[in-house]
């Protein structure tokens, strides 16, 4: 994300020591909603400047893409229980990725694809601070697209190779 600056936000939060990750034990969906649920508390709860967005890697859970994908809806149904809509969303990330009328190799899909399965939790406010600062904002997926197109799977492919 950082170093192609697929997202040209997260290396300010990153440097300022903002982010935090969370490597979560749980191994079944129902675990990790509820941990789900402790996170966005806890990031409505403190101070911006303190930790501005949360990372939750779930390595043991929802391997499968169509199933994280379904449970995505839990994670938005989780947000309006809790009555953060407009407040706190959360965004997707897995290594299957694929959006909808996608071939699963399609270049485009690499934006949001990681390692394990990752919930990104995001305040609102933040999001639009960022994209109301960032000169050309709507511009941001089709340069992301460009950079994926000019990289390659193979170029992708050696980002990830292990150094001899």
């Amino acid at each position: 994300m950082i170093g192609l600056n697929l997202c040209p936000f997260a290396k300010a939060v990153y440097m300022k020591e903002q982010v935090r990750f969370v490597l979560s034990d749980a191994s079944t969906p129902e675990a990790l909603l509820e941990q789900l649920a402790e996170e966005l508390l806890l990031l409505r709860d403190t101070p911006a400047d303190e930790v501005d967005t949360t990372l939750i890697v779930h390595p043991q859970v929802l391997q499968d893409f169509l199933d994280y994908n379904d449970f995505l809806d839990n994670a938005d149904a989780a947000v309006e229980a809790l009555d953060l809509e407009g407040v706190l969303q959360v965004a997707s990330f897995h290594p299957a990725y694929q959006f909808a009328g996608t071939a699963p190799e399609d270049i485009g899909n690499y934006s949001n694809r990681s390692p394990y399965p990752t919930l990104h939790l995001l305040r609102e406010d933040s999001v639009s601070r960022a994209v109301e600062a960032f000169p050309d904002a709507n511009r941001i997926v089709d340069r992301n697209l460009e950079t994926l197109d000019r990289l390659g799977i193979d170029g992708w492919k050696k980002l990830f190779a292990p150094n001899p």
